[in-house]
């Protein structure tokens, strides 16, 4: 099981049985979870999750990560990966934290550890996007080296690129 650490936050790889939970909003034995935990976008990514499960087997290492604050804290939130890379060398990266620990870094801090793991896992480019009016989750992307490329109607979208060549945008 892929597990990520940093000096706050323990990122730790999910499984079925913990994307079941968290669809079922509830915590496992042993596990606490943080108020506010887990968001409907959670509960939504977990189901995703469990699809891929069922479809194609376990993604891991490019699935979704629960964030606990420290080894034995609660979990504040989950962060991950959309699907593997695609043939590009390409991942779509999201997150989301319980309100009650928005503001004090540690956003910024796991998708840091995130984007070191996808980089060292061969990944080219991490592709992120926030609504137009999220201003901290752009302030978030831009805190952990992502760079904004571009605004539709609907999201703002930034990246950031360990093997960078011309016209890749």
């Amino acid at each position: 099981m892929t597990v990520l650490g940093t000096p706050r936050l323990l990122l730790r790889a999910m499984t079925a049985s913990d994307a079941e939970h968290v669809v079922a909003g509830r915590p496992p034995e042993g596990v606490s979870w943080a108020a506010g935990y887990p968001s409907p976008g959670e509960q939504a990514a977990a189901t995703r999750l469990l699809g891929t499960f069922a479809d194609a087997g376990d993604p891991s290492p490019f699935g979704s990560y629960e964030i606990r604050l420290g080894e034995d804290g609660p979990v504040i939130g989950g962060m991950g990966f959309h699907g593997a890379p695609d043939e590009a060398g390409h991942v779509t990266i999201g997150y989301g934290l319980v309100p009650s620990v928005r503001g004090m870094g540690y956003a910024s801090e796991a998708l840091r550890a995130l984007l070191r793991f996808a980089r060292d896992q061969g990944v080219s480019c991490v592709h992120g996007d926030t609504d137009l009016d999220n201003i901290a989750s752009q302030r978030v992307m831009t805190a952990a080296g992502m760079r904004f490329v571009r605004q539709d109607s609907a999201l703002r979208h930034y990246r950031v690129d360990w093997d960078e060549r011309p016209g890749q945008e």
